[in-house]
């Protein structure tokens, strides 16, 4: 059987690439391997800010694994981040770019042990790394996890991975491992046992709360879940579904979906030619109401998504020309924007008035495409988009996360987010016959939350943000 790779798929693409990618059929990621709700999604959000939540990560991501004297060398060479004081039992935001600067994904990247690194999070950045090492001449080798939905056999991952978040989550540790929580730097690890099995903890903060998040051997996975459990019931821990975990980064200000900016470009040919044709690549379904013809103006810089900080000039990597010629801007900006109270309701009022209404707000995550860019006017004009978009019952808001030109992203300002497709929508299955309208909001901080502000001192863009 001839390979098809993704490439094959853009050489025959009738219409412009950004329209097929709009009207692929594909709804947003699903979280599969728990339930969409334990208890209810309100009371599973208000225990991340009040008690504490036990996150089950273990399916939806995928991770791999890179080993070998050349690791080091390859994920700096692909990094734009810095890598000269990366220590074992630490972690970081790994970003790839393009050579063009534009972001391919980022993923946490585990230094676990001395040439022993782990990437864990949406694929495409992974399989940047996959594609270098296997081309790129490194003294490597990588094993890919994939994640559940995307594998034979999704009750069988290399590790499970759980975390605990929330004001009460040092407690629930103190009882679970019969001594004090580890006191850790943000994105530094150590090793605890629970019951009786050694656990990789390493200090983090999701929904923007103090915690860490716990991994080790699938087949351990289960009996570490069960003693977590029975330690949080004294602390009000609460077990969070599908439906609540895609909406914490509302409050904690994390952007989860870069379009891969592969598409275009001949110096990406070969890529192309090396991803599957039945890959994320080529089902990465594009919504909202910011339409244009152009797949590349839905490419995002590190600047666009807050990681400006990130990006050190002090090692050779794919896109560092770029990047230098991008450095000194203009930027976009990220922002939270909180949609004003009228305007939405005066929305929803539309679902339960006779003819063509605005379109379905899902709650508590109302993204409806893998890929969401709405477009945000200022002054009736474009100042930027919007992204991950959803209502946190903590804040009482419906908040989205955006990017905005510098001029119209200063807190307090108010503009205004286009809600629902053009001409009526594309033609992706979780898009139904609407009409746009626009919805007043104003500019926020993000993290939108100020004790994920303020607990993230140390922890790199949002101190910054």
């Amino acid at each position: 059987m001839t390979y098809k790779s993704l490439q094959d798929v853009l050489n025959g693409v009738q219409t412009n690439l950004a329209d097929h990618f709009r009207n692929l059929p594909a709804g947003p990621n699903a979280y599969p391997g728990v339930p969409a709700e334990y208890t209810n999604w309100r009371d599973e959000q208000r225990s991340w800010q009040n008690t504490c939540v036990l996150f089950n990560q273990s399916y939806h991501m995928a991770e791999l694994l890179v080993e070998g004297p050349g690791a080091l060398e390859l994920l700096s060479y692909l990094g734009v981040n810095s890598f000269a004081n990366f220590r074992v039992d630490t972690a970081k935001q790994f970003v790839p770019c393009t050579y063009d600067g534009y972001v391919i994904g980022d993923v946490i990247l585990f230094h676990l042990a001395e040439n022993t690194f782990n990437l864990v999070g949406r694929i495409p950045a992974l399989n940047w790394v996959r594609f270098h090492a296997e081309t790129g001449g490194y003294d490597v080798t990588t094993t890919l996890d994939e994640r559940s939905a995307a594998r034979p056999d999704p009750f069988n991952r290399r590790s499970y991975r759980y975390q605990i978040q929330g004001p009460n989550a040092a407690k629930v540790i103190e009882k679970v491992t019969g001594g004090p929580a580890p006191q850790l730097k943000f994105f530094h690890m150590t090793t605890i046992t629970i019951a009786g099995r050694p656990v990789r903890a390493l200090r983090h903060g999701m929904a923007g709360q103090p915690g860490y998040e716990l991994f080790g051997p699938w087949g351990e996975g289960e009996e570490v879940h069960q003693a977590l459990v029975d330690a949080g019931e004294e602390f009000g821990m609460r077990l969070v579904g599908g439906r609540a975990y895609s909406s914490n980064t509302l409050e904690s200000g994390w952007i989860p979906s870069p379009l891969p900016a592969v598409y275009t470009g001949e110096s990406l040919k070969s890529y192309r030619q090396w991803l599957p044709a039945n890959g994320y690549e080529a089902a990465a379904s594009i919504g909202g109401s910011f339409a244009s013809d152009n797949i590349e103006d839905y490419y995002l810089t590190p600047w666009d998504l807050g990681y400006g900080s990130f990006v050190k000039f002090d090692h050779d990597f794919i896109g560092r020309e770029a990047l230098e010629a991008k450095a000194g801007g203009p930027h976009r900006k990220k922002v939270t924007l909180a949609l004003d109270k009228a305007d939405f309701l005066k929305a929803i009022g539309s679902q339960l008035e006779r003819g063509l209404s605005t379109k379905w707000f899902e709650f508590p995550s109302a993204v409806y495409s893998m890929h969401p860019y709405d477009l945000v006017k200022a002054h009736g004009e474009p100042a930027g988009i919007s992204t991950w978009i959803g209502y946190s019952s903590n804040e009482r808001k419906m908040l989205t996360l955006a990017m905005l030109d510098a001029e119209n992203a200063e807190p307090g300002l108010q503009v205004s987010l286009v809600w629902g497709e053009p001409d009526g929508g594309t033609n992706k299955l979780t898009v139904e016959s609407h009409a746009q309208t626009e919805i007043g909001a104003t500019v926020s901080p993000v993290p939108y939350t100020e004790v994920a502000r303020k607990v993230y001192a140390d922890g790199g863009w949002r101190a910054t943000a």
